[in-house]
């Protein structure tokens, strides 16, 4: 077991580290105060060349802050680190020349091309002419860039930004690599591509030191730091850090599942309860009581279920049973959640929030949206999912009054998205991936900003602006700058801001991108109250689990709308492809040998297995049996799975690539 670590203990080594040589990264006693704030607290640990090393935890916790003092942008208070043998207070001129360090800012020039920018990074960090075009070129592919290289970074959407700003990072290939949370607002065929490249980096021996906000991401690491208010928890592989795990995890699967949230919360000796999607996770200590209780209770209720069972813990259940603190800011939302309105403005059940039919917009000769139709009914969550480019952020202009469509109408809360754009942008909520807050003024002049936006004035603006100060839990926080918040405390204030007119309908646009899933799960809390009131959720989010949570999702790609239904609906009726799960040790090394397998239509990293997409599962368990038997791999389980919405987001993307190119066959990506 990987007991909890103090800061001077030795931290656990990977064998592959111990064989590469010495350290490239090292962190002694690393420590930055801000006036009366220690930010990070004696940090030590070590990252070696070919090793994958995952710091996460908290927002606010003090990630991002060590990260800039490895790359010698910000000095310690204390403490030193060393960078491929270089000491970062001393030497960092050299630091640099080793270096490869990609912010959560955009490090990007607005005004240049996508492809002046990446000559730009070339040449500032000394890209040799002779086989840059070839490296350019895989990293354009790798992205799905290419199309883009003339485009003006600033016309960029932000996971496209982000995207950019990954090639930037990677142009050159340096012994140690910095990327503060790198998948961001980028889409899960990307995030599998970018995961591709890192471990190819891997395999020549760089030492890759990451923040990431998805813990399936962090299962991928050789080793993971668990940090939590500037110092480390826990350091060990994600097998060791999973057996901190407080308590067991008992999974019910049932289309009811809130309904049977609701029905035991607070009726089991549960350590916590949530639900996700349509399975209530239920973290207890003893299981086979728990169960019998909670079947009883449905039972008695009249609710039905599909399956109840253990399920093993992932890390995001680790990180949320060992970190889940901040009761203050829980108990304030917990407070909130019957109060989003203090009238009946959501209409009736039923009724139709949003409608579109053709929906097109063209931009001079780029189609950016082609010709969509769907509903949304009032009170349902609806999720809108596509990867970057795809057309989701002109779609939403264009129902929120801020794009006029090129063809097409639609009407939103009731009004027409021709000609009654202004009367829309009363009666929605907005809430986009910046969270749109000002920065230099504090809570309650944010909260008064946007009440006065509103029209609300009085006594009206007094008692939202104190349920604002509730439902976000910052009424201890009312007078601190907005700067200072933490990524969760900004959300829950943006999110109170975009609905303190009391709109009937809110479009959340990838509303927790980057951060903690302590603060997501918050924040899911929060939107199902809200849909329990009848307020009409309109989400996008690249997020896949997140996209399990709503109620109905539709699929758009280049512009056009390929599937749309519930979460099961799309796992069962749209997919077509089935889904093996497989264990093994080394996953990395088995993706290109087991595509290469007749009926393996694709293997791709997921959590810290793969999955095997297959047209038959029985076919393709037999063949990757009978290679494994030649090639003497042992210690491989195997299992066909319901897919998660992220192979089903996959697979129904290259399906449509397949049938433009008319191509089916076995193999996956390039």
């Amino acid at each position: 077991m990987a007991a909890p670590f103090s800061s001077r203990t030795e931290p656990m080594q990977p064998q592959h580290a111990i064989d590469n040589g010495p350290p490239a990264i090292e962190a002694d006693g690393l420590t930055k105060v801000f006036g009366g704030l220690t930010a990070v607290a004696d940090l030590n640990f070590q990252v070696f060349p070919g090793e994958i090393f995952g710091l996460v935890g908290p927002d606010g916790a003090g990630k991002s802050t060590a990260l800039r003092m490895l790359a010698t942008i910000m000095d310690p208070s204390s403490g030193s680190a060393r960078i491929a043998g270089c000491d970062v207070g001393k030497e960092a001129a050299q630091v640099k020349e080793h270096l490869a360090y990609m912010s959560q800012k955009f490090g990007l020039y607005q005004d240049l091309s996508v492809q002046e920018n990446i000559d730009f990074y070339a040449d500032l960090y000394g890209v040799p002419r002779k086989g840059r075009k070839a490296r350019i070129e895989e990293l354009l592919d790798f992205s799905h860039m290419r199309p883009f290289t003339q485009r003006r970074a600033g016309n960029l959407s932000g996971g496209m930004k982000q995207k950019l700003q990954l090639i930037c990072a990677l142009i050159h290939t340096p012994k140690v690599l910095l990327l503060d949370e790198p998948t961001n607002g980028v889409d899960p065929l990307s995030r599998r591509d970018f995961w591709r490249i890192l471990h190819k980096l891997r395999q020549e021996k760089v030492a890759i030191l990451l923040t990431t906000a998805y813990l399936d991401e962090a299962e991928r690491c050789d080793r993971v730091g668990l940090i939590d208010r500037g110092r480390i928890v826990a350091i060990g592989t994600p097998r060791e850090i999973k057996e901190l795990m407080q308590g067991r995890i008992l999974t019910i699967r049932s289309s009811q599942a809130r309904k049977i949230l609701s029905l035991l919360k607070g009726r089991l000796p549960t350590l916590s309860a949530n639900v996700f999607g349509d399975t209530v996770h239920l973290v207890c200590r003893d299981i086979r009581e728990t169960e019998d209780q909670a079947r009883s209770l449905i039972r008695e209720a009249g609710l039905a279920y599909d399956q109840i069972q253990e399920a093993h813990p992932s890390l995001e259940d680790v990180f949320v049973s060992v970190l889940d603190r901040d009761a203050e800011a829980s108990a304030g939302a917990e407070q909130e959640q019957n109060t989003f309105f203090s009238a009946d403005r959501t209409g009736a059940a039923g009724d139709i929030a949003v409608q579109v039919e053709h929906l097109t917009r063209r931009f001079d000769s780029f189609l950016a949206v082609d010709d969509i139709s769907f509903q949304v009914q009032r009170g349902e969550i609806f999720g809108f999912l596509g990867p970057n480019g795809a057309g989701k952020s002109t779609t939403i202009r264009m129902l929120c009054g801020l794009l006029r469509p090129s063809m097409g109408n639609g009407t939103v809360a009731g009004f027409d998205v021709m000609t009654e754009a202004e009367e829309i942008k009363l009666n929605i909520g907005y809430m986009s991936q910046k969270f749109s807050l000002y920065e230099d003024l504090t809570v309650e002049e944010n909260i008064n900003f946007y009440g006065g936006i509103y029209g609300l004035n009085g006594r009206q603006l007094d008692g939202r602006r104190d349920w604002a100060l509730r439902m976000a839990g910052l009424v201890e926080h009312r007078t601190s700058i907005t700067s200072v918040l933490s990524g969760g405390w900004k959300q829950r204030l943006a999110l109170a801001c975009a609905i303190l007119h009391e709109p009937p309908i809110i479009f959340l646009d990838e509303p927790t991108s980057g951060v903690d899933p302590l603060s997501r799960r918050r924040f899911w809390d929060l939107i199902y109250s809200m849909a329990d009131q009848g307020i009409t959720v309109f989400v996008t989010t690249h997020y896949m689990e997140e996209a399990e949570y709503c109620d109905r999702i539709a699929l758009i790609y280049g512009g056009k709308m390929i599937a749309t239904g519930s979460p099961l609906e799309l796992k069962t009726r749209a997919m077509h492809d089935e889904i093996i799960d497989l264990r093994c040790p080394d996953p990395q090394a088995l993706i290109q040998p087991l595509r290469l397998l007749a009926g393996v239509r694709d293997a791709a990293l997921f959590g810290s297995g793969l999955h095997i997409v297959t047209a038959d599962a029985e076919i393709a368990k037999a063949e990757i049996d009978r290679f494994l038997q030649e090639q003497g791999i042992a210690g491989v389980t195997m299992e066909t799975i319901l897919p998660s919405m992220e192979d089903v987001f996959v697979s129904l993307i290259e399906e449509v690539d397949r049938q433009n190119s008319g191509i089916d066959q076995p193999g996956g990506r390039p």
